[in-house]
């Protein structure tokens, strides 16, 4: 029986993935599971596998070409079964021709497949040795996204991706092999001498004017928006003595093995031993009914140079403090890398957003919807204290925001289980190595 295969949705705010390679031909065998092509978002990397085995009757778009999701890709079956119901509907080529090109050479774009963007400033580049015709230079999702980021304009050679698409990798490369010439070097600009910052610093003059904001940072806003339109939000603030996770972490840094555990990861310790006794705050609000989680499923922003993104790590109840920080820094890594799974990105009940190593003393987290709390995390700072005898005495404290929707949880509820976290992370010496 003939199987059809679309193009996934990998991610809420997917809505096309460029098909990067095919690895298997029409008329090919297939087993269960096995890749059958390489694709993409503006996020990160998967496969394509077959869901089934069989063989590979019919491939519907070529490399290169930018699918919308849930459009059928292939199609795997019996041999010689029929594809034609599962084929997408060809459109003329006179639109081929209109919307500047196919997804492929000699090819007509099917329907609902736009060809990629061109790369401003760069209508047709290069023409082939001899005279021949010049080919529009066109842009993967993650090439327009590398694009907008970092405002590059001008000439490039074709790419190295099918078809001459230009590829993230080649706008990289361009912009770090780019000779420093008057005509493309800003030496006006000076970089602060900090490593992330002289890594982001770009190498070619950003384009003058209006600059449209990239895929990642539209749907960041459309979040946002969303967020604020949807939800009732107040935010408390209070903070903790970090006298005992200051005590810890001195003593997690002097064992190898537990060394790059940080303050955030005390942090988040102590707050999911806070959900799991205040579960109503674990809880989404979906359809104007709570869905109240057994599961701990901390999210937590990771900032990296394609926009805000919301890892996610399943079951943190379940782990232990130094497996939690271990899965933090993985999924970190890949979040910055761009290769995170979709399923990462997707499924969090609770979030945290730490901006303390930057400085801030306080502010106001927005809430992640469908869930109804998140909890900011502020700088440790030194703070005078009354004693008993009426003296005053100075101690590390660190600050905490909790953010609530108050269509869920009244301001009482919100600010007893702010006041749980705070006394887990007072006790954090007890809480996080039991």
């Amino acid at each position: 029986m003939a199987t059809v295969i679309e193009m996934p949705k990998l991610g809420n705010t997917v809505e096309e993935c460029f098909l990067t390679a095919w690895r298997k031909q029409e008329g090919e065998a297939v087993s269960p599971g096995e890749v059958l092509a390489d694709i993409e978002t503006d996020k990160s990397v998967f496969e394509l596998t077959a869901p089934v085995g069989g063989v590979l009757l019919a491939r519907f778009f070529d490399a290169g070409a930018l699918v919308p999701v849930y459009t059928p890709v292939c199609v795997v079956g019996d041999a010689g079964e029929s594809v034609e119901p599962f084929r997408p509907e060809a459109v003329p080529a006179t639109s081929a021709a209109q919307e500047g090109g196919g997804v492929g050479a000699g090819v007509a774009p099917r329907a609902g497949v736009r060809p990629p963007e061109q790369l401003p400033g760069s209508a047709a580049t290069p023409s082939h040795p001899g005279g021949g015709n010049e080919m529009p230079v066109h842009l993967t999702p993650r090439a327009r996204r590398y694009q907008r980021e970092h405002g590059l304009s001008g000439d490039v050679p074709a790419g190295s991706g099918p078809g001459g698409r230009v590829l993230e990798a080649d706008l990289r490369a361009l912009r770090h092999t780019s000779p420093a010439a008057p005509a493309t070097v800003d030496t006006a600009v000076s970089v602060p001498e900090v490593p992330a910052l002289r890594a982001e610093a770009s190498a070619l003059r950003p384009a003058a004017g209006r600059t449209q904001l990239s895929v990642v940072r539209r749907t960041i806003a459309k979040r946002l928006r969303e967020s604020r339109a949807q939800t009732v939000q107040y935010t408390l603030h209070t903070s903790a003595n970090a006298a005992s996770l200051l005590a810890l972490r001195r003593r997690l840094k002097a064992v190898p093995e537990t060394s790059g555990i940080t303050i955030g990861d005390l942090v988040a310790c102590c707050t999911i031993r806070a959900l799991l006794e205040v579960p109503e705050m674990n809880a989404e609000l979906i359809d104007g009914a709570l869905e109240v989680h057994r599961g701990v499923h901390l999210a937590f922003a990771c900032d990296t140079p394609r926009g805000l993104l919301v890892p996610v790590v399943h079951d943190s109840q379940n782990l232990s403090l130094r497996r939690l920080s271990q899965r933090i820094k993985e999924l970190t890594a890949q979040a910055l890398a761009g290769s995170i799974a979709a399923d990462d990105l997707a499924g969090g009940t609770f979030t945290i957003t730490n901006l303390g190593s930057l400085g801030i003393e306080v502010f106001t987290p927005v809430l992640n919807p469908p869930q109804v709390a998140v909890l900011g995390v502020d700088t440790i700072q030194v703070k005078p204290v009354r004693k008993p005898d009426g003296n005053l005495e100075f101690i590390d404290v660190i600050g905490l925001s909790l953010t609530v929707d108050h269509q869920v949880v009244d301001g009482a509820p919100g600010a007893r289980f702010l006041a749980l976290v705070r006394d887990k992370v007072e006790r954090a010496e007890a809480v996080c190595t039991t």
